[in-house]
């Protein structure tokens, strides 16, 4: 009796902590579109793609020349908007975060 119970204390245990991690995972990630003065070539992209890609918390970045806009997706536990701008600036680049217009 002592073996069952344990082992359905030990299942119990397993799935609650599986859940809790991946409840953490999902939760803790942003996505921001900033507008970069300075990225005005392909050069320029590479730079960003060099850089910013590889900042603390980044997890996904994507650049739109025509546009001079950059797709940043950070984990907020890592990282933060203000610490991104803080990385274009680095490189010698504006970065300013862009409100999307609700539809």
């Amino acid at each position: 009796m002592k073996r069952v119970l344990l082992l359905m204390l030990c299942a119990l245990f397993s799935f609650s902590m599986a859940n809790a991690q991946d409840a953490k995972k999902k939760s803790n990630k942003e996505t921001v579109k900033f507008q970069v003065e300075g990225m005005d070539c392909a050069n320029c992209v590479k730079k960003v793609e060099k850089n910013i890609a590889f900042e603390k918390g980044v997890t996904d970045l994507k650049c739109d020349l025509p546009t001079h806009t950059a797709e940043v997706t950070y984990r907020t536990d890592k990282t933060s908007e203000k610490d991104i701008v803080a990385a274009f600036k680095k490189i010698g680049m504006e970065a300013v975060p862009v409100k999307e217009k609700a539809k």
